[in-house]
């Protein structure tokens, strides 16, 4: 399969995820607005998830995915299996002890994810229920992580990427038939994510079995496989979850700032996931896979070309998407959740966060694009340098920012660490000599930022005009508020692309041609 195809099948179901997603977060919004509820719900929501995403998806699967692939090819696939049932026997035992510790602990572990919390006992009583509750989500998703690892290392992506749907479907569910059925919405919504995580295990369980991959529980052991693997994953954690670790920075600050803070965070970075998810996760989980077989094979020049092409494919559509997201910030998200409970002050409060988010969209994506580029050759010790670095300058930046911006100063903070750890990570694979930048791409990244810039140019006079013609053109959900907004964005997509046509930043045959590749070895 090859690398764009591969890229496509996860941002399919990635975008059907978040539009799933966006569904969730506008019933949320109504119903809980930016309050103290909300705020409670998001933070028990967010361990959980940073869990998830440091760990599950973000350590494991860049240690597990060229270990797993490299014994596939190497050793075939009965040892592959033995080495795959032996994680999961090991996981099953670490992540049992890790939860039963967490829901133990989980008021003193609230003291330093929320301390702004402290000061209001009701809401800090409410954010320590809600993510007992929701905790038992991370060993459920870890296991998903697992089994989508061995479904991506044999190209079946497709599974892996659609279960989010799942959770987002079973919360929409909750809130439409549940919300006013226990002490609070929040309650539902946190049943629903530990309802949810199990829902997924058996997904991915059930595509694993009909790929022909059913394993065994065993008595677990410290194999050399499973060593290797922890060993790999410790630096792993930090190197692959900076973003991570940076929003979790802002939340704990976050809870020092004015009420709804947090809330205005969330929603605005669930803005700006939509094409992180789609662009720049699909790329990095076809990407490692793809790598890690290439370097085994010791052929470093397709290697070299894979990730050129996944740096063009990320540029040419994320970098219009930060223009875009910063243009509309503010009609996104009036149209998105400004209704009930969500009032227009709290549209203007997400709107300037999301417009800083966004300006660190690109550098979010590079990330993603260049680390498969470490992992795969299974050096997860730079990136973690790198990261450390990352998140001792989103710290800094967040105590200076947050005092003169509050709330979006953290949103910037993130954005700034993000580029110098796209930068820094750029600069040290090209030292190494396993990543330069080919003719094509010095070519075509000039030209996909100018036509970015021209995109937005045009959207921003566009919104001007429109604007003033009806008041309130788009608050509240109307109709013609969204379809507005729909043309807007259809608009800037049709100048974009045929700038970026006629400027040969991209070029059909191209896109073509990479639809054919296998992207294997040779």
């Amino acid at each position: 399969m090859s690398l764009i195809r591969a890229a496509a099948t996860v941002g399919s179901f990635t975008m059907i995820s978040r539009v799933t997603g966006f569904l969730r977060d506008v019933l949320i919004a109504a119903i809980l607005g930016a309050g103290p509820v909300a705020d409670a719900f998001f933070v028990a929501f967010k361990l959980p998830n940073f869990f998830r995403r440091l760990t599950a998806e973000g350590s494991f699967t860049i240690a597990f995915v060229p270990l797993f692939a490299g014994s596939l090819e190497a050793d075939g696939v009965a040892a592959a299996r033995r080495f795959a049932g032996a994680v999961l026997s090991m996981m099953c035992v670490v992540l049992a002890a890790l939860t039963l510790a967490m829901e133990l602990a989980m008021p003193w572990v609230m003291h330093v994810l929320a301390p702004g919390f402290v000061a209001t006992p009701d809401r800090f009583a409410l954010a320590v229920e809600l993510t007992r509750i929701t905790f038992p989500y991370l060993p459920l998703i870890s296991l998903v992580a697992l089994y989508g690892g061995i479904l991506n290392s044999i190209d079946r992506f497709a599974a892996m990427a659609a279960a989010p749907i799942l959770l987002n479907l079973i919360l929409i569910g909750a809130m439409l038939g549940f919300a006013d059925r226990l002490a609070t919405p929040g309650h539902v919504l946190a049943w629903g994510v530990a309802v949810a995580g199990l829902a997924q295990l058996v997904w991915l369980i059930a595509a694993a079995r009909r790929a022909g991959w059913t394993l065994s529980l065993r008595l677990p052991r410290v194999t050399p496989g499973v060593r290797k693997l922890f060993r790999l994953m410790l630096p792993a954690m930090l190197g692959a979850g900076v973003v991570q670790i940076n929003l979790l920075i802002d939340m704990v600050l976050a809870s020092t700032l004015p009420l709804g803070s947090i809330s205005f965070l969330y929603y605005a970075d669930r803005v700006n996931q939509l094409p992180l998810g789609v662009i720049g996760v699909a790329i990095g989980t076809a990407l490692l896979p793809m790598l890690s077989r290439q370097w085994r094979a010791g052929d470093g020049a397709a290697a070299q070309q894979t990730q050129n092409r996944a740096l063009e494919f990320g540029a040419l559509l994320t970098v219009p998407s930060a223009v875009g997201l910063g243009v509309l910030a503010g009609p996104i998200i009036s149209v998105l959740f400004e209704r009930g409970a969500f009032q227009a002050a709290d549209t203007a409060a997400t709107a300037a966060a999301m417009i800083a988010f966004a300006a660190g969209l690109p550098a979010f994506v590079l990330v993603k694009v260049l680390q498969p580029g470490f992992f795969a050759r299974e050096d997860t010790k730079t990136p973690v340098k790198v990261a450390a670095a990352a998140v001792v300058l989103n710290l800094v930046l967040n105590l200076i920012l947050m005092q003169y911006l509050a709330h979006v100063g953290l949103a910037l903070a993130t954005a700034i660490s993000s580029w110098m750890n796209a930068l820094v990570l750029a600069l040290l694979l090209r030292r190494s000599g396993a990543f330069l930048l080919d003719a094509r791409c010095r070519r075509r990244l000039p030209r996909i930022l100018l036509c970015a810039v021209l995109m937005g140019s045009c959207l921003y006079g566009a919104l001007q005009a429109v604007e003033p013609l009806v008041p309130g053109l788009f608050t509240g959900g109307a109709a013609i508020g969204i379809i507005a907004l729909i043309a807007l964005i259809l608009l800037a997509i049709a100048i974009y692309f045929g700038a970026a046509l006629l400027t040969g930043a991209m070029r059909l045959t191209d896109f073509r041609a990479a639809l054919r590749r296998t992207g294997q070895p040779g």
